[in-house]
């Protein structure tokens, strides 16, 4: 497919997609949608509980290599699933997926856990429910659209930017009413500080715990020394597991803007920063970083910074996007959008994100829920199980074609810094144009006896 024809699927998919977010949802069965989840950490258990909030569903079977995090799960599934039924439990991944006995897999593990067992699932013939981005190298990102096309499964991946309310209002009656005009920059960038400041003194290598299997937790990523930063939820420190602050933070931001603004692939892609303040910690992510992902008509720049005063005043966007067109300014982010005409620096329109306590009064108080997030990422459940109603008819706003994008360009920018130059991509080869060293980092090498998704061996 040539770039023209893509930007077309892309553009007509993606308006398919949004405009089901509109659509009434009625998912009858003759019984309850079986759904298994790989990962039973912080953000599975958020997703899988806004499942239950609006659709049938029966949680069959849970997998984790955390025996203490495993059964904590099995019990707040337990009691927040209709049939009050605590779900199977799984250590390995493989033995949950060889059952082929579920409907959706949900992998909500570290991102070096994604592609693997994403494609196992469908393999077997489940759709895939997986967290953001898509992997932690583009090869591995490229695998799982090919086996998603390959044996017709539904795969959304939680970008729930794409279903979060104010935002769809934003690019509905914003952007697609002409309210920017010509689009001529876009920012997007954090500056929370989010990076992990242990030393070697504070978080000293030990035994993993007994309760962790760290050899499969590890998995296909290079072997690192445990210590307590890994896991829990720490794991995002080191780029072994992930892509730092580009491939958790800016994937989001980045997808967000392509969405609004109908945007396929950058052509040339560009990365420079480093670990420039802290040096000391054991994390080996950026600290500091700047990307930027070429257009045509206008460049995206990303920036994220760890430590210091944020540019941005307002609380509300410390992570964010901002698109500047001809007539006007709109500021984005999960809390809420700003639109702010020219010839003015008051907002002429501000909506604050949706928060749904009147239908579900159990979000004031759930553990670790993000409250202001919950109302998008109810919408993007509704929108994959549209999606799977529909099969063969539509994709989901959050399609993994569209994730593989998203995610790969971060991936690159990433590349871009540690090589030191910038990157042109050809989309339809999936290469970088008269860069071997380049093309040779598009596949991490994986752990034996672990091995590497191939696109045309899925």
């Amino acid at each position: 497919m040539n770039r023209r024809a893509f930007l077309q699927t892309s553009t007509r998919v993606a308006a398919l997609a949004a405009a089901a977010q509109y659509l009434p949802a009625t998912f009858a069965a003759e019984r309850p949608l079986r759904v298994a989840l790989i990962g039973t950490g912080w953000y599975g258990k958020s997703s899988l509980f806004r499942l239950l909030q609006v659709a049938p569903a029966e949680v069959v079977s849970l997998c984790d290599v955390d025996e203490r995090m495993l059964a904590d799960a099995a019990e707040r599934v337990a009691e927040r699933q209709a049939s009050k039924q605590k779900p199977r439990l799984y250590r390995d991944f493989r033995k949950l997926i060889a059952e082929r006995d579920v409907d959706v897999v949900m992998v909500s593990t570290p991102d070096h856990w994604h592609a693997v067992p994403a494609i196992a699932a469908m393999q077997a013939g489940a759709d895939v429910y997986v967290e953001k981005p898509t992997g932690v190298d583009v090869v591995e990102s490229q695998a799982m659209v090919a086996a998603a096309r390959k044996y017709g499964r539904i795969v959304q991946v939680n970008t729930q930017r794409r279903s979060t309310p104010h935002l769809l209002e934003a690019r509905e009656e914003i952007i697609q009413a002409g309210r920017l005009g010509k689009i001529q920059r876009v920012e997007i960038g954090c500056y929370w500080h989010m990076r992990n400041r242990d030393t070697v003194a504070s978080a000293p290598d030990i035994t993993p715990p007994a309760h962790l299997d760290y050899e499969l937790w590890t998995g296909p990523a290079p072997w690192r020394p445990f210590t307590k930063v890994q896991h829990p939820r720490g794991w995002r420190a080191f780029m072994e597991y992930g892509n730092g602050i580009v491939g958790d933070m800016c994937v989001h931001m980045f997808d967000m803007v392509r969405w609004l603004l109908d945007l396929g692939w950058p052509k040339r892609i560009t990365s420079w920063g480093g670990i420039l303040n802290d040096r000391a910690s054991r994390a080996n992510i950026s600290d500091t970083q700047t990307a930027l992902f070429e257009y045509d008509d206008f460049n995206v720049t990303w920036n994220h910074r760890t430590w210091g005063r944020s540019p941005e005043p307002d609380p509300d966007f410390q992570w964010f996007g901002t698109i500047y067109g001809e007539k006007g300014t709109l500021k984005a982010s999960v809390f809420r959008y700003d639109f702010i005409p020219v010839g003015t620096d008051k907002p002429e329109r501000t909506r604050k994100a949706l928060l749904e306590y009147d239908q579900y009064p159990e979000d004031r108080t759930e553990k670790d829920l993000e409250r202001h997030v919950a109302s998008a990422m109810r919408g993007h459940w509704r929108n994959f199980l549209a999606a799977r109603e529909q099969r063969g008819q539509k994709l989901p706003v959050a399609d993994i074609e569209q994730a593989h994008i998203s995610s790969s360009a971060c991936f690159l920018a990433n590349n871009s810094l540690e090589l030191g130059r910038t990157l042109t991509w050809d989309a339809a080869t999936h290469t970088c144009v008269g860069d071997e060293v380049a093309n040779e980092r598009l596949r991490r090498p994986y752990r034996t006896p672990w091995v590497h998704p191939d696109p045309a061996q899925v």
